[in-house]
């Protein structure tokens, strides 16, 4: 995060409330990820970029992988997820 890179907690509300939550994350549910950073979706985020460094976190690891890899799918060349999750 220090270098530019956004984390993204894709956790639901009732989690990160359970959970905690990480300072400067963004929250953004997992349903919604796609529609959000993707680039060329008309529901994107401003900053959403092909070149946006992203980090996914969920709770244990399993969503946030497959999240990250969704991303890479859509051309966002520098997503990857947390090994582990928020629990690590």
């Amino acid at each position: 995060m220090r270098q530019g890179a956004v984390l993204v907690d894709i956790r639901p509300a009732t989690q990160r409330a359970a959970e905690g939550e990480v300072p400067g994350a963004l929250a953004i549910d997992r349903n919604i990820l796609e529609w959000r950073l993707d680039p060329a979706s008309s529901a994107r985020l401003p900053h959403a970029s092909y070149h946006l460094k992203v980090i996914i976190m969920c709770s244990e690891g399993y969503s946030s992988s497959l999240a990250a890899a969704s991303l890479l799918d859509l051309g966002l060349r520098a997503a990857t997820d947390i090994a582990g999750g928020f629990r690590a």
